[in-house]
C-alpha cells in the first residue's frame, strides 16, 4: 500500500547535496505527489530501488533512459495542470493511465 513521504524523508531530501538523476526524480515525485510504490511500477523496478535512487545512488545506464522519459512526461503533465495528484487514488489513476494498465 503506498503512503505519503515521511517528514524524515522530506527533511533528508531537502538536505541532499548530491545532484543526481535519482535525487531529481525524488524532488519531482514529492512535488507531484507520486508515491515511490507507483513510480516503481512505472519504471519497472522495485520501491527499494526507487528509494535508493532518491537517496543518491546511481541509476544504471539501462534504466537511465526510462527514468528520464518518465520525468519528462511528469514535468509536461505538471505544466499542463494534470499534476500534482490530489491524493493516493489520483496518483494511482495517473500512473495507470500513463501505463494503460491497472496496478
Amino acid at each position: 500500500m503506498p503512503r505519503s513521504y515521511s517528514e524524515k524523508f522530506l527533511l533528508e531530501l531537502n538536505k541532499q547535496t548530491v545532484d543526481s538523476l535519482g535525487v531529481e526524480l525524488a524532488r519531482l515525485c514529492v512535488k507531484t505527489n507520486l508515491p515511490a510504490t507507483y513510480v516503481a511500477v512505472a519504471l519497472e523496478t522495485t520501491p527499494t530501488t526507487v528509494y535508493s535512487w532518491f537517496r543518491g545512488q546511481g541509476v544504471r545506464e539501462k534504466k537511465r533512459r526510462i527514468v528520464e522519459a518518465f520525468m519528462k512526461i511528469v514535468q509536461e503533465d505538471m505544466s499542463m495542470g494534470r499534476l500534482p495528484a490530489r491524493n493516493m487514488p489520483d496518483a494511482k489513476a495517473y500512473i495507470e493511465e500513463m501505463l494503460g494498465v491497472k496496478i
